[in-house]
């Protein structure tokens, strides 16, 4: 190992190990999929095959733009994860936390509002139209119970 070697990467406020190659590595980002890492490694014109632990500061920062602002790197639409932000407007691309923030915020919005999704959420039920009678069971209800013989 040399002496440039980091063990741990930090990017996109996530720590990576830096045995990974660069195309997995990035998956580890939350908001940050395989598409995206692909996306990334070209506007960036890295090697994918390199481990993470081996790019240099000038690589890592350049990887960390990209990955905060996709937008601003002409990024098509379709490849940003929060298009028309309700509360800003704009076109978003959230990684880590804030994406966490944002997604337990819509959800308090729907209850608030008491949509149909808000309720199903409050009550702890499926909210995507998915059948329940037999699945997503917990409980004393779990299991078919048989008469005493």
């Amino acid at each position: 190992m040399s002496e440039n070697y980091k063990h741990i990467v930090r990017i996109g406020g996530s720590d990576i190990d830096g045995q990974e190659n660069l195309l997995q590595g990035l998956t580890r980002i939350k908001g940050v999929g395989l598409r995206m890492s692909r996306a990334i490694i070209t506007k960036t014109e890295i090697d994918p095959s390199r481990r993470l632990g081996y790019l240099t500061d000038a690589e890592i920062k350049k990887i960390e733009k990209v990955v905060k602002d996709p937008v601003a790197s002409d990024f098509p639409d379709w490849y940003i994860n929060r298009p028309r932000d309700r509360m800003s407007g704009r076109m978003l691309h959230l990684t880590g936390s804030d994406l966490d923030f944002a997604h337990r915020n819509d959800i308090d919005r729907l209850r608030r509002i008491k949509s149909w999704r808000g309720i199903r959420h409050s009550l702890g039920l499926r909210v995507r139209g998915q059948h329940t009678r037999t699945t997503g069971r917990g409980g004393m209800a779990v299991g078919v119970s048989r008469k005493k013989v």
